[in-house]
């Protein structure tokens, strides 16, 4: 017998070296091989009588093996296994070629399910065949088909095992599994949803039986289907819920104070008026720093909303209660310009601010870090230098992450760890869809600002094909003849052997050498120097550069009322979410703004559909669910680092009921844990499955 925890090696048909192969795939223990699922089913169990059959008609048969033969062809390495089975309707043949082995299971005499699609003999001879189709022997008549005569799990491929093979390795497994198992769920939540147990859950999910609705196994949403996805999600939410009320249970603190003076001097920074969702966010933001518990909150909304503002107060808040903040972002020159931002706010009120990066050294760096330690620079922007050993503050009261998704679920500990009781304000300019955002940041509290700054117009967006290139650039001639500015964006620096993709550095020279000769044509990417970047933003935001061209280093953080045209090259390179962040640097003021979208030669058809996706909306939340459900998590947030837990089942779109539904009984349940007999089993299958993987349990 068996156990879940049994390695792969000791499964029938696996062994060592199949099961090191296994392995890269995260495949090590008997539960990872049947917790890969199949993705479809085919229903191959009912059975036609051969005579029935017609050309193009795929079925299930079930016959006798009457004669067999191999035989070789003049073609070297190529043999033809051939034979007829017939039932008592009629007869068909069926072709293989090189498996010579069938010779020996294909023996005359043997019973037979076949299943596959019959087509018209060739050569000269009548009647039907079939050619490689799926088979089964039976030695006796009772034996339990599983490759044909049932409905059949159809299966992602493994490395050296094909879809056949994986089920005859499963089932082996499952033959050998022990007759029970424990159920990590708490009693009774299994049963009040009608879920089978974990045991049978697993077995139905792979060989369901004949009277299994094939919609629901085809939509992942069979009872067995749903009891594993819930116990999949039950025990992430589990793992948010204890890192939670591990944050709530450190010693407490004396929260901020927000009197009328502090609300004053706020509010003297901005030079406009909030929107009513930001001061509503605002509102939420404040009361948890004035909590004697951390705050870990998740800041979202749409491009252009003001989150970094937002950011900007709480940090402020943070410094008038003799605390320090500090800003991380993913990139230099995003930090420089969240500084550069910064600063011109903060000019002449008293907030010294400064900037670490990896491209400030010596004496300027040395600098910084004694301010730090001594607190008297109370805001630091900066990139992942901020999380280096050297960087030590002397009261770091907020951090805030700009674009978490660029950084690890244990960055952001290691950001809030370097302050005795530290906020966690984690921003993303894109927005994330609620399943996404509960699976991903599940552990964090959500505030929206689902509300534009007056006066912004929707940008228009339209596609454009190269034949309309002489179109585009008179266009933004006449833009720039009007005083406006435009970004032209490409997605790489350097050509490249393999690509056709133009080069930023290359067509920034064609542009300002033959199209726009008597305009000034800036380049930024993020090979440039740091003190280049900074004269480069600081001439086109003071409107002495007209044309940027730039990579997706723009892509979030730039604000130039000014720029209205946006032209992106190679548009079908880009997800929808990153395609939204770039057409958000125009529309930034009162002016009509554009983006236009210029695809390559190669779109394919789902590229294309994205685009004109593009051009029907302005909505960043509907964009970033197509894209979610066109990309899937991984590639929409577009990093290995940003903490996508590896679900298994679970699927965040099609399963969104489920996860609400766990995410409640998990939190319920961390409310009362201490009080359940059963605690330690839970946290133990919560931390085997989910701890290491996310850090939950140390994160908080």
């Amino acid at each position: 017998m068996i156990d879940l925890t049994t390695p792969l090696r000791y499964v029938k048909g696996i062994g060592p070296r199949r099961s090191e192969a296994l392995a890269t795939e995260g495949l090590r223990t008997v539960e990872d091989l049947l917790f890969h699922l199949p993705f479809r089913y085919e229903d191959r169990s009912r059975f036609l009588p051969i005579a029935s059959l017609l050309p193009g008609l795929r079925g299930t048969v079930r016959g006798r093996v009457v004669t067999a033969a191999l035989r070789r062809t003049r073609r070297r390495g190529l043999s033809i296994f051939e034979a007829l089975v017939e039932d008592d309707s009629g007869s068909i043949r069926v072709v293989f070629f090189n498996q010579p082995y069938l010779n020996r299971l294909l023996a005359p005499g043997r019973e037979v399910i076949l299943h596959g699609e019959a087509t018209p003999a060739r050569f000269g001879r009548r009647g039907l065949i079939m050619q490689s189709p799926q088979y089964e022997v039976l030695a006796r008549e009772d034996d339990e088909a599983i490759h044909t005569g049932r409905v059949v799990p159809i299966y992602p491929r493994l490395p050296g095992l094909s879809s056949r093979a994986i089920r005859r390795i499963v089932h082996a497994a499952l033959g050998e599994l022990r007759a029970s198992l424990p159920d990590p769920l708490p009693p009774g939540l299994a049963q009040a949803r009608g879920f089978p147990p974990r045991r049978a859950a697993l077995a139905l999910a792979h060989f369901p039986p004949e009277d299994t609705d094939l919609a629901e196994l085809q939509a992942g949403r069979s009872p067995a289907h749903r009891r594993l996805v819930f116990e999949e999600f039950f025990f992430l939410q589990l793992g948010f819920a204890l890192a939670r009320q591990r944050l709530e249970s450190l010693p407490e603190e004396p929260g901020l104070r927000v009197d009328d003076p502090v609300r004053e001097r706020l509010r003297a920074v901005l030079p406009f008026r909030l929107t009513a969702a930001q001061r509503r966010v605002l509102k939420e933001i404040a009361f948890d720093q004035m909590s004697p518990r951390p705050m870990s909150r998740l800041l979202q909304g749409d491009v252009g909303c003001g989150k970094t503002v937002i950011a900007l107060l709480a940090s402020l808040l943070a410094v008038e209660n003799g605390h320090q903040a500090a800003f991380m972002a993913p990139t230099e020159i995003l930090a420089e310009q969240h500084h550069r931002s910064f600063r011109r706010l903060l000019e002449g009120r008293g907030y010294p601010i400064a900037l670490l990066t990896a491209g400030v050294k010596g004496a300027a760096r040395r600098q910084v870090l004694q301010g730090l330690r001594a607190g008297t620079i109370p805001i630091l922007v900066g990139t992942h230098a901020l999380l280096e050993e050297e960087v030590r503050f002397r009261s770091l009261r907020l951090a805030v992450i700009d674009e978490q998704h660029r950084f690890g679920v244990a960055q952001r500990a290691r950001l809030r760890g370097k302050g005795k009781r530290t906020d966690v304000l984690v921003m993303t300019a894109t927005p994330i869809p609620r399943s996404l955002a509960l699976t991903v940041y599940g552990d964090l509290t959500l505030s929206v600002i689902d509300e534009l700054p007056p006066g912004r117009r929707p940008v228009k967006t339209v596609l454009r094909d190269e034949r309309a290139r002489p179109g585009v650039y008179r266009f933004l001639r006449e833009q720039v003849a009007q005083g406006r500015q435009a970004y032209v964006v490409y997605p790489l620096v350097e050509e490249s052997r393999d690509s056709e993709l133009k080069a930023a550095v290359a067509m920034a020279g064609r542009l300002a050498r033959e199209v726009f000769p008597d305009l000034r044509v800036g380049l930024l990417h993020g090979r440039l120097r740091p003190e280049e970047r900074e004269a480069v933003m600081g001439d086109f935001a003071a409107g002495t550069i007209p044309v940027l061209v730039a990579t997706t280093v723009i892509e979030v953080g730039i604000d130039v009322p000014n720029a209205t045209v946006m032209v992106i090259e190679q548009a079908e390179r880009f997800g929808l979410s990153q395609l939204h962040q770039l057409r958000g640097r125009v529309g930034r003021g009162s002016s009509e703004s554009y983006c236009i979208l210029m695809p390559g030669t190669r779109g394919t058809e789902e590229s294309l559909r994205r685009l004109q996706i593009m051009c029907e909306t302005n909505d960043g939340f509907i964009i970033a669910r197509r894209d979610l459900e066109m990309r899937g998590p991984g590639e929409f947030l577009g990093t290995r680092q940003s903490g996508i837990p590896d679900l298994r089942v679970g699927d965040i779109l099609r399963d969104l009921d489920i996860l609400e539904d766990a995410r409640r009984e998990a939190f319920d349940l961390a409310a009362r844990l201490a009080t359940i007999p059963q605690r330690g089993d839970l946290v133990r299958h919560m931390e085997r499955r989910w701890g290491g993987r996310l850090g939950m349990v140390q994160v908080g």
